[in-house]
């Protein structure tokens, strides 16, 4: 039983035994008093007391009805082997509780679930329970404490120095006692898992990722768990001053959706879900709910759910900002290179686009060769548009704009300390073009080295990163250009054979100008409409001798010398009508005679400007008459056509500057 039920015991048999026996109880065996008389001494003793005080005062009624020493009510410890009293009367008085292991006592038979009485013998028959045997414990009687669903939940028991003869009626008052614990006890049980489940809820409701909000159909608080004090920056102490129509958003549609579901609410509607933007009280700053509420019965009150959504929100605002640029950005790249659409409908066009449109759909690599100017990228683009690998990236590769130390590098890329000057790791295009197409325009410029590791990538589709050691698988479709003759290359030693061969599969020759004449008109309608916009002409009619004299020119510089030339020409035209001087397809390169033959009048001064002298010219004029205002509706932007970002682009290309221009 315990050192302290030892002590308890020890200081019994040295208390003086008159006052012992002082008592006016039966003794241990006898017969206990009538049932009425059990009954009022239990109410006597116990009261109105409940719990602690109410199980003490049952222990010490029951050792007085029986008339034995020792009694007490325990329960199980946290294990089913080891139990701990809550109320323990020990030879006379209240002693301290005590906790034991049930294994060799005669308390391990009655949680067992059945009645236990040894009349006497007991320390004998339990030797193993050491304080029994010391205390001279002689008797023992133990009755199981039974809860409402059936379960055991502890036990009551009696013991004493004196044989206690089985007697029926004591056996009855006995139960009594031990139906009346087993009550309590079980109360006791309900009273702590209702407390512990309180807890839970509670630590539930405050750390939920939902905020709660209990408020009255104004929107004043009353009370709020944690989770939206932080999400609305609501101080505790705050909480009955709060009013949550002030967090709202001064929007006409915030506003709105929070009236409408206030007036909702104290109709006793419940509404669906809304979101609102909310100011934090603490600083102001922003944050996005969805917000539930439910009026309780009586329209005064209503449960309020808020969850944060704000980074979902800031995340798609996000989104759409990106979306937006890209569009922009896509609107600006296909204004400056047509990637779309290829203009012209000419025999040795509709050639190429024949070969193309074959092509497009396999993996074959594509070698288009040709002179400058004439569109190969053009032609690039529309084999990648047309493939498999159009939904991934086509990167383009100016092989001839790459100093030499730095080309493998930007091909393959390098590893962080792999050369001086190597501070990080660097991807290289091949890794950036993985899943889609590289156009290597101006193949025939590689160095030779580097035309080594190409090849290995055509053959084995695999390379390093300069200074790894790790192979990179490459599902990369490639796309080569020139305007060099490589097999001249080759026999003088500047190009690769072998690399020829595996970049010359499917080989296209883009045709120059001067071989698809009949597109020139178009083209020049193209590049009127693009440039006059642009500039903020209105070019409405091209005389056909300008029209003739453009179709009979040589073009040396193909397609993309007669874009520049329809853009000087556009804005030198003052009129409606585009005038192309003579002096300007003369300042350009030498003309046929033919085309000379119909040539006007060059303009006074236009053989000694530079096309970038008169951009220049014209933008400054343009600056000028909006007093150098760039954007807005009287901007020099939207008088020219141009994006504020374009023009102001063009402004520091051209070296344009307020304060030196405005005085001049």
């Amino acid at each position: 039983m315990g050192k302290h039920a030892r002590d308890a015991g020890g200081d019994f048999r040295a208390a003086d035994a008159a006052k012992a026996g002082a008592s006016s109880a039966p003794i241990a065996g006898q017969a206990p008093p009538d049932d009425l008389t059990i009954l009022e001494r239990i109410v006597e003793g116990t009261g109105h007391a409940t719990g602690e005080a109410f199980l003490q005062s049952l222990v010490r009624s029951l050792a007085s009805v029986l008339n034995v020493r020792y009694a007490f009510v325990a329960e199980f410890a946290g294990v089913p082997t080891r139990v701990r009293t809550l109320a323990f009367w020990a030879a006379g008085r209240i002693a301290e509780n005590v906790e034991w292991d049930l294994a060799g006592t005669p308390c391990e038979e009655v949680v067992a679930g059945r009645l236990c009485h040894h009349p006497a013998g007991v320390s004998r028959l339990f030797p193993r329970d050491a304080p029994l045997v010391e205390m001279r414990i002689e008797s023992y009687l133990g009755v199981p404490l039974i809860g409402a669903r059936g379960e055991t939940l502890g036990h009551l028991a009696v013991f004493d120095e004196r044989p206690m003869p089985h007697e029926p009626r004591g056996l009855s008052v006995f139960r009594i006692f031990a139906q009346r614990a087993g009550a309590e006890l079980d109360r006791l049980h309900t009273e702590r898992s209702l407390r512990e489940s309180e807890r839970q809820f509670r630590d539930l409701f405050e750390q939920a990722p939902i905020g709660y909000v209990y408020e009255d159909t104004e929107t004043r608080f009353l009370s709020a768990n944690s989770t939206a004090l932080k999400m609305l920056g609501v101080r505790p102490e705050e909480v009955r001053d709060t009013v949550g129509l002030t967090l709202v958003a001064d929007t006409p549609e915030n506003q709105a959706r929070v009236r409408q579901s206030i007036a909702a609410e104290q109709a006793g509607r419940e509404l669906p879900c809304i979101e609102l933007e909310l100011r934090r009280k603490d600083n102001g700053r922003p944050v996005w709910v969805q917000r539930w509420s439910r009026p309780e019965p009586g329209g005064r009150h209503t449960r309020t759910m808020i969850i944060d959504i704000t980074e979902r929100v800031l995340a798609e605002r996000e989104r759409s900002r990106l979306q937006q640029q890209n569009v922009y950005l896509q609107e600006e790249i296909k204004s400056v290179h047509n990637f779309e659409e290829i203009v012209g409908r000419s025999a040795a066009l509709r050639e190429v686009l024949a070969k193309v449109e074959l092509v497009a759909g396999t993996e074959a690599t594509v070698l288009i060769t040709g002179e400058t100017g004439v569109g190969k990228e053009l032609i690039a683009r529309a084999i990648h548009s047309r493939s498999r690998r159009a939904g991934r990236p086509l990167i383009k590769v100016n092989c001839a704009a790459l100093p030499t130390g730095l080309v493998e590098s930007e091909l393959f890329g390098h590893e962080k300390g792999a050369f001086t000057g190597a501070v990080n790791r660097r991807i290289g295009r091949f890794e950036l073009a993985e899943g889609g197409t590289i156009f290597l325009d101006e193949i025939g410029e590689l160095p030779l080295d580097v035309q080594v590791k190409l090849l290995r990538i055509l053959q084995e589709r695999e390379f390093e990163r300069i200074g790894g050691a790790k192979t990179i698988r490459a599902d990369v479709r490639i796309i080569a250009a020139t305007n060099r003759d490589l097999p001249a290359a080759i026999a003088s030693g500047a190009f690769r054979q072998d690399l020829y061969y595996r970049l010359n599969v499917f080989p296209l020759h883009a045709p120059a100008l001067r071989e698809r004449r009949e597109d020139i008109p178009l083209l020049v309608h193209y590049f009127v409409k693009r440039s006059a916009a642009q500039v903020g002409r209105a070019i409405e009619h091209i005389a056909p001798h300008t029209l003739k004299r453009l179709i009979e020119y040589d073009w040396p510089g193909n397609v993309r010398e007669l874009e520049n030339i329809v853009e000087r020409a556009v804005i030198l035209s003052p009129g409606p009508e585009l005038l192309v001087p003579e002096s300007v397809l003369a300042a350009t390169a030498p003309v046929s005679a033919a085309a000379a033959a119909g040539a006007n009048p060059p303009l006074p001064g236009a053989l000694d400007r530079t096309l970038e002298q008169v951009e220049r010219e014209h933008i400054i004029a343009t600056l000028q008459s909006t007093k150098w205002l760039v954007e807005g509706e009287h901007g020099a932007a939207r008088s020219l056509g141009l994006h504020p970002n374009t023009l102001r682009s063009r402004m520091k290309r051209l070296g344009i500057q307020r304060s030196a221009e405005a005085a001049s």
